[in-house]
């Protein structure tokens, strides 16, 4: 049986058809300027959620997340973007859900793992903000914690060139290979009370960042 991926969970028509529409324009792009490469599609999860957990080093790094599957894919986004009515409707067609600009973590948290109870794939840079240079640098631990907390596996990806694309500071995307690395799934250890303790979480997130770097090595490695 081919793997047929399927998404979209809660999702309208209208936003069904705007995802697809705008999702195969920008991958189509995305793939052709930057020569993209994608090992490792195999492993990520027909069906139900996961925590999609890329290295950071571009602001390309968002669309080349998306292209990873056709499933509809869950973002983070500052509240003021939907400022305007039309603006927010259509920026949550493409799957991005807001997040108050200043207030606690715990309601990104919160948010997250509604989305994940959804069933639908979200992604979350484990670095925070963009980082440079050839080493990941420490993870924080949200999204070892939302995956556990969701009880989904957590999927590291390594994207090598991006940062040759759009580097820190450029106003143009430049036409750079790049090579995307998809890992194996990694799940949290949890209790007899189906949750996952502080420990088990500070694990996944020791095991997420040398897989990370494991990956992200590959992936440079093959552009080079």
């Amino acid at each position: 049986m081919s793997r047929v991926e399927t998404g979209f969970a809660g999702a309208s028509r209208s936003e069904k058809v705007l995802y697809v529409f705008f999702r195969t324009i920008v991958c189509g792009f995305t793939q052709l300027y930057t020569r993209m490469k994608i090992d490792g599609k195999d492993r990520l999860p027909v069906e139900g959620a996961y925590v999609l957990a890329p290295v950071h080093r571009s602001y390309v790094d968002t669309p080349i997340a998306a292209c990873v599957t056709r499933r509809r894919v869950r973002f983070m986004g500052k509240d003021s973007m939907w400022k305007y009515a039309t603006v927010g409707k259509l920026i949550s067609a493409l799957g991005t859900f807001p997040v108050s600009r200043g207030t606690a973590d715990r309601e990104a948290l919160q948010r997250s793992i509604a989305v994940l109870s959804g069933g639908e794939p979200l992604v979350l840079f484990p670095e925070g903000e963009r980082k440079d240079g050839p080493i990941v640098q420490p993870l924080f631990d949200g999204a070892a914690f939302v995956a556990a907390k969701a009880g989904v596996p957590i999927i590291p990806v390594g994207i090598g060139g991006s940062d040759r694309v759009m580097p820190r500071g450029a106003k143009f995307v430049f036409p750079r290979k790049v090579k995307v690395i998809i890992g194996e799934p990694i799940r949290a250890e949890v209790g007899e009370n189906g949750r996952a303790s502080r420990k088990a979480v500070a694990a996944v997130t020791e095991q997420l960042h040398s897989e990370l770097q494991r990956l992200y090595d590959e992936a440079q490695a093959s552009i080079n």
